[in-house]
């Protein structure tokens, strides 16, 4: 099966704060406050901006079935991945990989050695994907003063040609 993945537009603003707000509400204590991402205004652009790219593959009836995206952290010479997620109706297909593999082209043809996130402590089952990726968890956490109280995990990946 091919996975149309295509680069994000600033109108899938409204269709992806839903897929993260559905995310967030598979977790206790997580509530999604559009306030706290103003990236959703215009995705698209924010990315743009920051010499990354975030991907969509769209789901049925104008819905977004995952996303992920890429930002490039300079001083480290690696890329961060954000808004990694897949609708629960499209999890187990091999989506998350697809895209995944879409960032770890990006990284490889931008030079980067590394790859990093940081993840909610409560998102056991991203981590346990991370982790199967190659990822590890890095020593230290940061907190987010959010709404939802969130703490986030540091994850890290060294990639080809890293020293």
């Amino acid at each position: 099966m091919t996975t149309p993945i295509r680069p994000a537009r600033d109108d899938d603003s409204g269709p992806l704060s839903a897929l993260i707000a559905a995310s967030f509400a598979e977790y206790p204590g997580c509530v999604f406050v559009e306030d706290e991402l103003p990236e959703l205004r215009r995705p698209a652009s924010y990315f743009a901006a920051k010499g990354g790219m975030l991907w969509i593959v769209d789901g049925p009836e104008e819905r977004i079935a995952g996303s992920l995206g890429v930002r490039p952290v300079s001083e480290q010479n690696a890329v961060e991945l954000a808004k990694v997620y897949v609708d629960p109706a499209f999890r187990g297909a091999g989506l998350a990989q697809t895209l995944f593999a879409r960032a770890l082209d990006f990284a490889e043809q931008g030079g980067f050695t590394e790859m990093t996130l940081w993840s909610d402590t409560r998102f056991t089952r991203g981590h346990r994907f991370y982790e199967k990726l190659g990822f590890a968890r890095w020593p230290g956490e940061r907190y987010l003063g959010d709404a939802s109280e969130s703490w986030e995990y540091h994850f890290r990946k060294p990639l080809r040609g890293a020293p």
